[in-house]
């Protein structure tokens, strides 16, 4: 099987719980570092599925490696290889597929319940709402042709989907660990941003395994249903003699 392609802009955005799930699979992965200068690549032919993390810039940073994964996940489209993107990664989605990125109302930071669209619950195991986590200033349009999967009060468009492909605005793969690292990286801009959508680093941590636990059910459901549009290797059939 060819592997799945993880892309990671920034150590302190880890794959988590998403790279475990994949691993306890016998998924065959391949980390792709763009800014420690891994080379990305042009076409998706060599994988079987490509996910995109999340970011401290913003997709409309005119950079040179947000255009070229930007291509690739256009090329990706073309082949039918399925993509997943977190954050960063479903922003970067949306403008590949003909969406725009804008400055959201509020920031959004810390947990929140968001509610899963009637024709989307086949994705979340059948789960009308779902208490996500979240990081992030700007919000993605639902490109043309795709759906809505998620809505949140403060966020309108946290997910969508367009055939095999999802995107979130918010984070599933995230773990107890990479929670509090974020907390402690970025306890700054928990102090400087106040707002009805952005959390203190208390509330952000209290009943963490509680919550982790609970969001990593949902996960689970999104990302069995994405690997199910995973490419599997024909299995050859052999004549057992003349």
């Amino acid at each position: 099987m060819k592997p799945v392609a993880i892309f990671q802009h920034d150590k302190i955005q880890r794959p988590g719980y998403l790279l475990s799930f994949l691993q306890q699979r016998g998924i065959p992965t391949r980390i792709i570092a763009p800014m420690e200068g891994d080379p990305i690549p042009h076409s998706a032919e060599s994988f079987s599925g490509l996910i995109f993390l999340g970011s401290n810039g913003s997709v409309n940073d005119p950079l040179p490696w947000i255009a070229r994964e930007r291509l690739l996940m256009q090329d990706a489209v073309s082949r039918d290889v399925p993509i997943l993107g977190h954050c960063f990664g479903g922003q970067l989605l949306s403008t590949a597929l003909g969406g725009r990125v804008t400055r959201n109302a509020t920031p959004c930071i810390g947990w929140s319940k968001l509610r899963v669209t009637p024709d989307s619950r086949h994705w979340f195991g059948g789960a009308t709402e779902v208490n996500a986590f979240n990081w992030h200033y700007e919000t993605f349009s639902i490109p043309p042709g795709a759906k809505r999967t998620l809505f949140g009060t403060h966020c309108l468009n946290k997910g969508f989907s367009m055939g095999k492909h999802l995107a979130f605005q918010c984070h599933l793969e995230v773990t107890e660990e990479i929670v509090r690292d974020w907390c402690a990286e970025g306890h700054l801009e928990l102090e400087t941003n106040p707002g009805a959508a952005v959390q203190a680093e208390s509330q952000i941590l209290f009943g963490l395994p509680q919550r982790v636990a609970s969001l990593h059910k949902v996960a689970h459901s999104v990302y069995v249903q994405w690997m199910a549009g995973l490419p599997r290797p024909q299995t050859a059939h052999y004549c057992g003699g003349w």
